[in-house]
């Protein structure tokens, strides 16, 4: 029986321009179409998990404007319980300024806004009562993200970090995270621009990158490489057990926005059901793959019937 999610981080209005290819430093391109949307990651990955059958709550803030008045509707709309998440009257809701080419990729400056003011007084105990999971990211400040990681640990909660946008943790942040999920990128920043293996390598090319996650106190990661699938590497595993690649899910890619959003709350959705980490990637691998295969973020991602109705034909 699935248990609660909680999602702890930000909310933005995605104002997206779509064009043919994404202009270069001080180039100017056409756009050939516009939309605003609901967004943020922490918001992305509440509605994923919620349409893939989680029971999910957010903690957040946005402004008292029209952008958050758009966002507590989608999300709650979601099915999502937006009760705890505070409106502004000081700060605008958050925006982020996306351009998307004619491949689906994507590239993508935030404002805080609104998301910049979520203090650790937001994130109180009784939040986590019954909660299986806690979902984070680092579009809010690291005070709040350790405070919430500090308070789901201590209920007894599964403490999952995304570790985007990239920016260094304290030991004690990673030390409090039960789960990390980060790309091939991330991965090398954070283990000092380690090499990383090639997206196409076997799972025993991971074998040092597993270790030095260990050492610095992660043993259980999960590392996505986009079209190549992704990587479990799990330290607590059994030996032989310990490394899992996860095949790729091929679809015909639109818009990559949000995909890794959908990855992260479809984890966090099978975790919460009880699945063990490497089936909840493989779960989640389809469900991102889906989700980029229609424009915008929150509406593109699918429910749990599709992904499994995938999964059963693939």
């Amino acid at each position: 029986m699935s248990r609660r999610i909680v999602v702890v981080g930000s909310l933005n209005a995605d104002l997206t321009i779509y064009c043919e290819r994404l202009p270069l430093p001080g180039e100017t391109v056409h756009g050939n179409g516009f939309a605003v949307n609901p967004g943020g990651k922490s918001a992305n990955q509440a509605v994923a998990a919620s349409k893939l059958g989680g029971t999910v709550s957010l903690i957040g803030a946005v402004g008292d404007d029209s952008n958050g008045a758009m966002l507590l509707a989608s999300t709650e709309g979601g099915g999502v319980d937006v009760s705890r998440v505070r409106r502004s009257a000081d700060a605008a809701t958050g925006v982020a300024v996306i351009a998307v080419d004619a491949h689906g990729e994507n590239n993508i400056i935030i404002s805080a806004g609104a998301n910049g003011t979520l203090a650790p007084a937001d994130v109180s105990a009784d939040a986590f009562d019954d909660a299986a999971v806690l979902c984070l990211c680092l579009e809010v400040g690291l005070d709040t993200v350790e405070a919430a990681a500090k308070t789901a640990h201590d209920a007894g909660a599964t403490v999952l970090l995304n570790l985007s946008p990239y920016a260094e943790i304290p030991q004690s942040l990673a030390a409090l995270s039960d789960v990390v999920l980060v790309n091939a990128h991330e991965a090398s920043m954070f283990l000092g621009d380690a090499e990383m293996p090639h997206p196409g390598a076997h799972a025993s090319a991971w074998e040092s990158v597993r270790s030095q996650f260990a050492e610095r106190g992660l043993e259980r990661v999960l590392v996505t490489l986009g079209s190549h699938g992704s990587v479990v590497l799990d330290s607590l595993a059994a030996p032989g057990e310990q490394i899992s690649r996860i095949a790729p899910t091929k679809v015909n890619a639109v818009d990559t926005t949000g995909a890794g959003d959908a990855f992260t709350g479809a984890v966090a959705a099978r975790l919460a059901a009880g699945e063990t980490l490497a089936e909840a990637a493989a779960f989640a691998s389809v469900a991102a793959a889906l989700a980029t295969t229609k424009k915008g973020t929150q509406a593109a991602y699918p429910g749990a019937e599709e992904v499994l109705e995938h999964l059963r034909i693939s």
